[in-house]
């Protein structure tokens, strides 16, 4: 029995797509469909059903039969890393990470990962938390880095990063010196994180009761401009402003409240079995806390 059949079937099952099981498994459609074709052939049944609209759904014996498709891919997954670790730790890696991560440590990270695993080609993804939550759904994405965890149950989440957020400043905006109540930065036009995301919803929630102006962006480094053109204040990762810091540009400012600390994960579909991602997700996280050490 061809191998690349049953993929091919489990991959148009759990995508419910032959176009993105043809993405997916790196080849045309065509292909998937002949290979699907093959299959129903060879077992004598038919795996699914389409419609006019080409929307794919199991037949009562592709529903029966899947569970043992995912079991055999998982089994091999298990036997090449058992046999080849060096084929295990080649190919592509769907990365996706979040804007903060992307303007701190992922340098670090890409430039470790191909030192240690020489052989893996990254293709990198850079978004929302929450949109990099649907590609790992939707399986455009093997791994990401994003602020979690994401709480879906078909998602691993493990604890990779956090980064506290502080009020920043132009030198040259009259803030003033000294502590401020968190009240008085309502004053000023606060710039922040896109909307649907935690310092956007926390922030939105505290000055509710302010005729705050609130800027929301997708993009950290608009945000990061923004603030060193005075336009506004904003709750950033001190991270990413160190230099802006160093070079008396921008300045923290002391208040009584902060948005939460952006928690990171590193995340990905527990099926089928993926145990490479184990040590590429160890090496993101001994390079998150070497950076973190470094900056102190």
């Amino acid at each position: 029995m061809n191998f690349k059949r049953i993929e091919a079937f489990f991959w148009v099952a759990k995508l419910g797509s032959f176009s993105k099981a043809a993405e997916q498994q790196c080849t045309t459609q065509p292909a998937i469909s002949s290979r699907i074709a093959m299959l129903e052939d060879e077992l004598g049944v038919r795996l699914f059903e389409r419609d006019g609209n080409s929307k794919v759904m199991l037949t009562l014996k592709g529903q029966e039969l899947l569970g043992y498709a995912e079991r055999l891919i998982n089994l091999s997954n298990e036997f090449l890393y058992t046999a080849n670790t060096d084929l295990a730790y080649s190919g592509l890696l769907r990365l996706g990470v979040s804007e903060t991560i992307a303007h701190t440590w992922l340098s670090h990270f890409l430039k470790s990962l191909h030192d240690t695993l020489p052989n893996i080609t990254v293709e990198l993804t850079v978004d929302l938390s929450v949109n990099l939550s649907e590609q790992l759904l939707n399986s455009v994405i093997d791994l990401a880095f994003l602020v979690g965890p994401t709480g879906d149950p078909a998602i691993h989440d493990d604890s990779l990063w956090s980064a506290p957020l502080f009020w920043f400043a132009n030198t040259e905006l009259d803030v003033g010196d000294g502590f401020q109540e968190v009240d008085n930065l309502a004053q000023w036009t606060i710039i922040t994180y896109a909307r649907n995301t935690l310092p956007f919803n926390e922030i939105s929630q505290r000055f509710v009761e302010s005729s705050a102006q609130i800027f929301s962006s997708s993009s950290l480094a608009v945000c990061r401009n923004l603030v060193l053109e005075g336009v506004g204040i904003s709750p950033l990762p001190i991270n990413l402003v160190q230099k802006d810091i160093h070079r008396g540009l921008i300045r923290q400012i002391e208040t009584d409240w902060h948005p939460s600390d952006l928690c990171f994960t590193a995340s990905y579909i527990m099926k089928p079995y993926k145990p490479e991602l184990e040590t590429i997700i160890g090496l993101a996280q001994q390079v998150a806390n070497e950076y973190d050490a470094n900056q102190l």
